[in-house]
């Protein structure tokens, strides 16, 4: 081993066979891993070998053995692989899956045990030849070795048999993870640093095989399956897939598998699974089945653009609901049932059905911005569309007169807000909102006028619910309406107290002073006053005009109401009448019989407003008045006179008299209409000059928020435009427009 000559140099054949190979290291080493004993050496043994090496490695040249011992430390490996380890496996290539894995598992732990120890053996190689060089690492050629030698021989088999495993464990058998997980470790290894091995040589063939696993599944339940059943299974096995990367794949297979699986279980037979007679998305919302509903919405949430056929369908089935509460309500009318404006049961199924869906598209389908948009598509759709002589716009606007008048509809106050609110969700829907408002601002005047309105509270929370809607232009009237009740309230203690200085009449007299912009027009028939009340009148203008010089007081007695104290007999009553009905009553005072035409010339009342009241004191409930001929009809020919007779056992008596006025001006509502059409096309043309006729349309249609009028109506507001010279046809284009200046 030594030469004398030389000092103590160790040869490269003494030093490898005497010790590194066949004398106490590597030899031994392979010889305790074949018989599968515990592998570890003794401190002196591994000192002695380590000093062997480190002693060849430092020796000066020609005698520094770095580069020959890093060669036979590959050879080595090489050597034991390909004679030890790859035929062992061969044999097991045969028997199965599990078994070759198994032997693979403990060639490879071998391996590993080998690379470990002869990095230890050569450790300053790693140190500094290895560095030197620019060379792998001991750790690194010993991998790129069994990478070589092994891996590349039998990787094609291992996948088979991972791949194999794993399609057992899908159809439900347990199998060995740890083993799957420690042979997806080595592909992991033998990357290099990378996980190139692992993707392609076992990722890709297993989606490849998930994909025609799942392939062959869907077939099978989309045959035998109802939709919420194929969905069970469709879910599970998302989450099998899931579990299953975590348990023994690598974690970025994840979203390439569950891609895979959504693709072939879900994409390619969505429409098959949404439209399944008798179990698809339509059938699933008519029975309420909210766990399919959700499962269904939570899968398809998963693919590109999965939603919106669900949305679609979802929509559809809400319009075809409303439009069933729609068909009922003509039914009605189709019957011979009384068209009226006021339909409660038809309102209430419309805000029973938004509650309803409302609730289905926040809980079931997480208020996802897809389905609001069909809920909201639906219902424009179900709430347009008008059945019968009223439109949905008057009918929702009567409703809301039921809820906030008193002797309406019985509610708590609770009640009253949350009908408010469903109704003012309802309305954001109407296209209309212009005509509602009409007919709303109309309502709210008759119960503010005559008393009726249940709470003041709950009249000021509609007005701004609307008002959050569609903002302040829209409620502006009907604040100023309540203002002016509020302001009237103020100044009648002050006028009373001028009334008591000034007359000496047994009336009670209070005026109520409206803002003519703010409420809706009425006629002011010019009626003959008995004395006492033009007495009044006269005092209060007197007043009112030394408050208000500015102002013109117009009366407009048809709003008016009073208590006469009427006496029959040894018996008194109070009637609550109008205050023409009450200048009627006190013409009879004398107990004289008055022609109708008479009548009219007395009190200098036209037809169309005496009859009415004549009719509501001599042919309703309460006959105060006798006619002559008896009949429910007045004719020019009759004659009237008090009626001795009368008597009730109510001692306050409220006659109605009927309301010969519209719920709202149609003209008028068309003529605002109008302005606003035209005020917007103003606006537009002011910033932009120039513009075609599509463009100009649009851009008014997208600025109009209360109405939505027909591009006729827009192009006949143009050309009136036109013709007053604030816009101009284009010379070289007929269908474009010049702002004027």
């Amino acid at each position: 081993m030594a030469n004398s000559a030389q000092g103590n140099i160790i040869q490269l054949e003494d030093g490898w066979n005497n010790v590194i190979k066949t004398g106490q290291a590597i030899d031994v080493l392979e010889r305790t891993l074949d018989n599968g004993f515990d592998t570890s050496f003794e401190p002196k043994e591994y000192i002695r070998i380590y000093t062997t090496c480190y002693d060849m490695c430092t020796q000066r040249s020609p005698y520094n053995w770095s580069r020959d011992l890093y060669n036979r430390h590959g050879e080595t490996i090489e050597q034991y692989l390909s004679n030890t380890v790859l035929p062992a496996l061969r044999d097991k290539s045969g028997q199965g899956g599990t078994i070759l894995l198994n032997e693979l598992k403990h060639r490879w732990s071998n391996h590993q045990i080998m690379n470990k120890w002869l990095k230890k053996f050569f450790t300053y190689l790693d140190r500094y030849y290895v560095k030197h060089h620019s060379l792998p690492t001991l750790e690194q050629a010993g991998l790129r070795h069994f990478k070589d030698e092994i891996y590349m021989n039998v990787k094609d088999n291992t996948t088979s048999s991972i791949i194999s495993l794993i399609d057992e464990e899908r159809e439900g058998e347990i199998i060995d993870k740890t083993l799957v997980k420690n042979i997806i470790e080595l592909y992991e290894q033998m990357g290099m640093g990378s996980l190139d091995s692992y993707t392609n040589d076992l990722e890709q063939p297993l989606l490849d095989a998930t994909r025609a696993y799942y392939g062959r599944k869907r077939e099978d339940w989309i045959a035998r399956d109802s939709t919420p059943d194929y969905l069970i299974k469709a879910e599970k096995a998302l989450l099998e897939e899931k579990e299953r990367v975590g348990s023994y794949l690598n974690s970025a297979t994840e979203p390439k598998i569950r891609s895979v699986v959504e693709d072939e279980i879900l994409q390619k037979v969505q429409m098959n699974l949404l439209e399944k007679e008798g179990s698809g998305c339509g059938v699933l919302l008519a029975n309420d089945k909210t766990e399919d509903l959700q499962r269904m919405f939570s899968l398809f949430s998963r693919l590109e653009n999965g939603l919106q056929p669900m949305a679609d369908i979802v929509e559809k089935f809400i319009t075809s609901q409303g439009n069933a509460c729609t068909e009922k309500r003509q039914a009605r009318l189709d019957s011979g049932q009384k068209d009226k404006n006021d339909d409660p049961d038809f309102v209430k199924s419309l805000i029973d059905l938004h509650e309803k869906y409302l609730g289905v598209i926040r809980e079931t389908f997480s208020s996802h911005h897809l389905f609001q948009k069909a809920l909201k598509n639906s219902f424009e759709v179900i709430v347009n569309n008008d059945v019968g002589t009223y439109s949905n716009a008057e009918l929702m606007s009567t409703f809301c007169d039921r809820i906030l008048k008193s002797g309406g509809e019985k509610l708590s106050e609770t009640e009253v807000e949350q009908s408010l609110d469903r109704i003012v969700q309802l309305f954001s829907f109407l296209t209309d909102k212009d005509m509602f408002a009409e007919i709303y601002r109309n309502q709210l005047a008759k119960r503010l006028l005559n008393q009726r309105s249940a709470s003041d509270d709950a009249e000021k929370a509609m007005i701004a619910k609307l008002k959050v809607q569609c903002g302040t232009q829209f409620t502006s009237k009907m604040e100023g309406m309540l203002n002016d009740l509020a302001v009237g309230s103020e100044q009648k203690s002050e006028f009373d107290a001028r009334m008591e200085q000034q007359t000496d009449t047994k009336l009670s007299f209070g005026v109520q002073v409206l803002t003519i912009g703010h409420w809706p027009s009425y006629k002011a028939p010019e009626v003959a006053l008995p004395p006492q009340m033009q007495k009044c009148m006269e005092v209060f203008k007197e007043w009112h005009d030394a408050k208000h010089q500015k102002r013109r007081l117009t009366w407009v007695h048809s709003l008016g109401n009073a208590t006469v104290r009427a006496t029959f007999g040894k018996k008194s009553y109070d009637l609550q009448v109008t205050t023409l009905q009450a200048i009627v009553l006190n013409s009879f005072n004398d107990g004289k019989t008055y022609g109708f035409n008479e009548l009219k010339e007395l009190l200098n009342l036209e037809d169309i407003t005496l009859k009415p009241l004549l009719h509501s004191l001599s042919c309703g409930k309460h006959k105060i008045i006798t006619k002559t001929p008896a009949s429910n009809k007045i004719n020019s020919t009759d004659s009237f006179c008090g009626n001795p007779k009368f008597s009730s056992n109510m001692r306050k008596i409220r006659i109605p008299v009927a309301n010969v006025d519209s719920s709202h001006n149609k003209n008028r509502v068309e003529e605002d209409r109008s302005v606003a059409i035209e005020a917007a096309i103003v606006r537009i043309m002011k910033a932009r000059k120039t513009l075609s006729h599509q463009q100009l349309v649009a851009e008014v249609l997208s600025q109009l928020s209360f109405f939505k009028p027909q591009p006729r109506v827009i192009k006949k507001r143009i050309e009136a435009l036109i013709d007053r010279e604030y816009l101009e046809r284009s010379a070289e284009n007929s269908q474009q427009y010049n702002y004027l200046a």
